[in-house]
Formats: C-alpha cells, structure tokens, sequence
C-alpha cells in the first residue's frame, strides 16, 4: 500500500496545484475538434541561408537545402537519438528515393486517377489548414501572453502548509504499540520502517514520504501528522489501510512555482486556446446537414 506518491522538488504540490487551476480553465475548452491538433508537420521558419543551394545529386535528381529543411521538419524524420550528420546522410538518402519512386509511379501511370486525385486534394488542403493554423498559434503564443497567463493564475493561491514525515504501517494495534515501545527504547524510525512497515513504496527509505500537504493523504493520517511538531511521533492511527505510527521531520509553506517550472503547460495551454479559437472562428454561421440519415430514422430515433 503507498499512502502518498514520492515528490521530489519544493514546487511539486504548487507545481500541481498551479496546473490544476490551469487544467480548470481549460476544461471548457474541451471541443470535439476532428483535426490532428498537433500540427503534423510544421515548415520550418528558413531553409537556410541559400534555399536553392544543392546539396546534394543523385543522376538527374538534386537535392536542395530547402527539399531537406521541409523534410528535418517531419515528425517521422525526427530520429532524435541520431547523431545531425548521421540524420542528414539519412533524410538526403530518403529524399532521393523519394524522387526515384514517384517518378517510378507516374512512368507506371500513377496519380492520374480520380482515387489519387481526391486524396492530393485532401492532403492540400489538410496542409494549408496546419500552416495557416500555426500561423494564428505563433501569434497567441508569446512571452508576454504566457507569464500574463501565469500571473492571473497564481494571483490567488496561497501557500499551504506542507509536512515532511515517516511512517510504519502494521495490521493490528499491538503491532503499532510494539513499534511505539521499541522507539522509547531508542531504535531508529528509520531501521524500524525498513524491517516491518508493510508500506513498501516508502519502507525502503526508511518509511519517509516526502512533503505533502494535508489534501494528499487519507484523513485521520493527515490529521494525526499536521497535530505533530517536528521531531514528534504519533500515538497508533488507524486508517483503511491499517495501523500507522507516524514521525514529522519538517514543517514548512509550500512554495509557489517559479515561471520556467510552469512555461511548457502554460504554452501547451494557449496552443490549444489558440486551436480551438481558430476553429471556432472557421464554424461561426456554418451549419453541418447530415444527407446520409432518412428523415424517417432521425425521427425514430428521437
């Protein structure tokens, strides 16, 4: 059984509490959007200095620094654990069996047909939908709307109180009172919760479960550890879990979360802030009519 999930940093509870509030502001957000919002493929802001540049040739095919910055930009081509000049030998290569395949297909008659036809067209069109959607997205997401963002939400959180503490988890009431006993006989916390505490998750490490704020735990636990002053150690509680004894280390407010803990989720916010936005703004006075249902069914089944 684990009580409460190890933390690791001052800011964790803020940290939660913060997105939380965040989390809360956009729920509804929350919009059916039949699109992959992720942006698929973003073009890259410049190929580089000479677009036009060739790279590399291959017979009557060349390869330019933009034909490779449009293809550094798809995500299938990322190979982010490869080394760049690996990745660019790899993305040249793909590029030129890219071209020695498609004009394979056109000499085979291929991309003439209506089938292929409409799925250029919807690839276009997907396309342009991304492209200009990333260019209202850049527009929203900036410096200054992302630390305003974060200073409406944390303007009205307060530091809570937030107790560092161990504790040895046993089944029965006498089991905890022989834990108590072998304290006043001097043993370690620490030993003890490594030897008989049934809380595996922190019995390693000496029954310590880090910060937590009062919220994070099982009530009569967190009522017990939040009576305790530093260095204390409480009489046996008894929660659903079984019998506890606990010892407070640290007693402390929690902190705030600093801009830079926050920037990524504040980003991911406005960015599907700005999606939804966008297609919003595309639907106003449009009006979806379904052709492929009868009138009959629609009126059987409401």
């Amino acid at each position: 059984m684990i009580v409460q999930e190890p933390k690791t940093l001052i800011a964790a509870a803020s940290i939660r509490r913060v997105a939380g509030a965040l989390g809360r502001r956009v729920a509804p957000l929350a919009v059916a959007l039949p699109l992959a919002l992720g942006l698929a493929m973003t073009p890259p802001a410049a190929a580089q200095e000479d677009p036009d540049r060739v790279v590399a040739r291959a017979g009557d095919i060349e390869i330019t620094a933009a034909d490779i910055a449009v293809a550094m930009a798809d995500p299938a081509l990322q190979l982010r654990d490869t080394d760049p000049e690996e990745r660019l030998e790899i993305v040249i290569t793909y590029l030129v069996d890219l071209r020695l395949g498609a004009q394979a297909a056109m000499e085979a008659g291929m991309g003439e047909d209506e089938e292929f036809a409409r799925r250029f067209a919807y690839l276009r069109e997907k396309m342009l939908l991304e492209d200009y959607m990333q260019r209202e997205i850049d527009v929203a997401v900036t410096e200054e709307a992302a630390r305003d963002l974060f200073e409406t939400t944390t303007a009205g959180i307060e530091p809570e109180d937030e107790v560092r503490a161990r504790h040895i988890l046993v089944e029965e009431e006498d089991e905890a009172a022989a834990v108590l006993a072998r304290l006043e006989a001097g043993e370690e916390f620490a030993d003890i919760a490594r030897e008989v505490s049934q809380d595996p998750g922190s019995a390693r490490n000496g029954g310590d479960l880090g910060f937590f704020t009062a919220g994070r735990m099982v009530a009569p636990f967190s009522a017990a550890a939040f009576e305790l002053e530093p260095g204390e150690v409480s009489d046996p509680v008894e929660t659903q879990f079984g019998w506890h004894v606990i010892k407070v280390e640290e007693r402390r407010a929690t902190q705030l979360p600093q801009f830079e803990d926050m920037r990524e989720q504040i980003e991911n916010f406005l960015t599907r802030q700005a999606q939804q936005a966008f297609i919003l703004g595309l639907r106003e006075g449009v009006e979806i009519e379904r052709l492929d249902v009868d009138e009959d069914e629609e009126e059987g089944e409401n």
